[in-house]
């Protein structure tokens, strides 16, 4: 599924940096295109759903917190 963001664009010395306005992440790189190509591979990173390779263990605990 493709979905379309907001990218903001900013050159800090001689770098440049493009931030997604909908979610926290952001990239880098030394031409604005370089920074989008950068930003886009980040989001893709982002959401992709996560795999875990060690199945963790779960299980329930009581704490005894004071509040009634």
């Amino acid at each position: 599924m493709k979905r379309q963001f907001t990218a903001s664009i900013t050159q800090e010395g001689e770098w440049y940096v493009a931030q997604c306005l909908e979610v926290d992440v952001a990239s880098q790189g030394a031409t604005e295109d370089e920074a989008l190509a950068h930003l886009r591979e980040a989001l893709e990173l982002y959401f992709e759903p996560p795999t875990p390779t060690i199945k963790p263990d779960l299980r329930a605990i009581e704490v005894e917190t004071g509040v009634a």
